[in-house]
């Protein structure tokens, strides 16, 4: 499977930070925002990647991330002139996406907690999957409705009376057959193909599956002031207690085998003395101590 960054936009709630950088590229606690959707399609087991954003910020994007070859994966990048909805992501990666599955990951979520996504990756045989998140506030959102067995039964964006309180959080798999139902969607009232209207097309014909993530899971959203506060409070809140990092790229290479330690330790080698550093070299200091599987 492939995997896709969406991380365009204007930036505008976040105003003035993004007169400096794209939203995606705003610090949450110790790392840029994108690393964060990064590491999960890293932890994921996907290893070819496409960043979409606009044409002003993509030079900056391939500056931070290169060509990902530090990390043993691929990243190519593709340009959003003008923001048309999250679906036109698969418009602009057809070329990328090739007819093959692929994973669409907004850059400004956040996640942290469990196994569900690489769980879902690698189960993943056709159709669509989606996951579904308990919020109190789902008319921000696109909703799934459920019926008393548990099946999904709705699909609605940002409803005015939503019919659950469960939201749709920024990350998506898809089958091959994802570019040609793109193409058959008519933009919304606002002018956008809406990713909801396009898992509506899945469900139509019974091939949307909708995961439920469990409590002990965290998503958020970092798109305003407010919020990109929260997720670095919670980041560094995790990341101090537990003593393991969110969102390291570098980490979920080495424990999905995309690098191997001698390629890792030299890596390492080429960063400044700083926390970050030092987090990882107790990282490979651990693989060698206990062995990957244990570490």
């Amino acid at each position: 499977m492939k995997g896709i960054i969406l991380a365009g936009g204007a930036g505008s709630r976040l105003y003035p930070l993004t007169l400096v950088a794209s939203k995606q590229l705003q610090p949450v606690y110790d790392k840029p925002m994108v690393y964060y959707p990064l590491t999960v399609l890293l932890a994921s087991n996907i290893r070819e990647i496409c960043l979409i954003s606009t044409p002003h910020d993509l030079p900056r994007f391939r500056q931070l991330l290169g060509d990902g070859s530090a990390w043993g994966v691929s990243i190519e990048y593709r340009e959003q002139a003008n923001p048309e909805g999250i679906a036109q992501a698969f418009l602009i990666a057809e070329s990328f996406i090739a007819g093959e599955r692929v994973a669409l990951i907004l850059g400004d979520n956040i996640f942290s907690g469990g196994d569900a996504f690489p769980r879902a990756v690698a189960e993943f045989h056709g159709g669509a999957t989606v996951f579904a998140y308990h919020v109190h506030d789902p008319q921000r959102y696109g909703v799934v409705e459920f019926d008393a067995a548990g099946r999904a039964i709705s699909l609605e964006e940002k409803p005015a009376q939503p019919k659950s309180n469960y939201a749709v959080p920024g990350v998506y798999l898809y089958d091959e057959h994802v570019v040609a139902r793109t193409r058959a969607l008519r933009p919304s009232a606002r002018g956008e193909l809406e990713i909801t209207d396009l898992n509506k097309t899945y469900l139509a014909v019974g091939q949307l599956q909708v995961i439920r993530l469990s409590r002990g899971f965290a998503w958020l959203d970092a798109g305003t002031s407010t919020s990109l506060h929260e997720a670095s409070s919670y980041v560094q809140t995790i990341e101090k207690r537990q003593g393991v990092k969110i969102g390291c790229p570098e980490e979920a290479a080495l424990r999905r085998g995309f690098l191997q330690l001698p390629a890792f330790d030299a890596l390492v080698a080429k960063m400044p003395n700083c926390e970050y550093r030092d987090y990882l070299l107790s990282v490979a200091a651990e693989i060698r101590r206990v062995g990957l599987e244990q570490a």
